[in-house]
């Protein structure tokens, strides 16, 4: 991403209701998880690994990011992080016992099937792997430009990918599906003008806590949802 999407994203994601509630449900996730380490594949500027040591403080997690914001990824969450990229992680195989990919595969320097790959062989025989994307491909807007995303998924085709790198015990399904009609009236407004940028900002504390309130809605009547923003799915390494 652009330097200054590094530089918005540092400061919203340990407050923004977005962050907040992806970081919620990969922590659902992985909570059957009881020893590591880790691997957060995109750490970023490091707000998943931050939420992950103060949820989990007995979990060994590890970050890995391509870009120089893998410094404030480890300042930020006193966890390990090395240089490196998804396409070829540089860790050995069979390291760990769980990986997130937490809107990763979506971006445009990412080859999904070579990450999946490399995701499959450094988990260990029955390891974790969790993916969130973000879903529709109609939905791809100016935030998805901004961020460098090049692909939106559905639930079937994130299945899919996953099954194709070796992946079995496949679950995957939509969340932040109440705010979708939402998120798709703001894509229609501004699809003649080329859209705002970036979604990444700050909201108004009433309205943050509004939308984060939706999310927690959502999450606390974890049934199917028919269609959501963003797909997550849990799959294991073959044991």
């Amino acid at each position: 991403m652009e330097a200054a999407e590094y530089d918005r994203m540092d400061a919203a994601e340990q407050g923004m209701w977005w962050y907040r509630a992806l970081h919620a449900r990969l922590g659902d996730a992985l909570a059957p998880v009881t020893d590591g380490p880790v691997l957060d594949a995109g750490c970023g500027t490091g707000g998943l690994l931050a939420y992950l040591a103060q949820r989990f403080p007995d979990l060994a997690t590890i970050g890995v990011e391509f870009a120089p914001a893998a410094a404030r990824a480890a300042a930020k969450s006193a966890r390990p992080v090395a240089r490196g990229s998804i396409n070829a992680l540089p860790f050995a195989e069979g390291r760990f016992a769980a990986a997130i990919a937490a809107d990763v595969l979506c971006h445009g320097a990412v080859d999904p099937v070579r990450a999946l790959a490399e995701l499959h062989r450094v988990l260990r025989p029955d390891g974790l792997l969790i993916v969130n994307m973000p879903a529709y491909g109609w939905l791809l807007s100016a935030h998805d430009r901004a961020v460098h995303n090049t692909r939106r998924v559905t639930r079937g085709a994130l299945a899919a990918m996953l099954a194709g790198a070796g992946f079995t015990a496949i679950r995957a399904g939509y969340w932040n599906s109440l705010l979708l009609p939402l998120m798709i009236a703001h894509r229609l407004a501004h699809r003649g003008d080329g859209g705002a940028g970036s979604d990444v900002a700050p909201f108004r504390p009433w309205l943050d806590r509004a939308l984060h309130r939706m999310t927690e809605i959502e999450r606390q009547r974890a049934w199917p949802w028919p269609a959501g923003g963003s797909v997550l799915a849990i799959a294991r390494r073959p044991a």
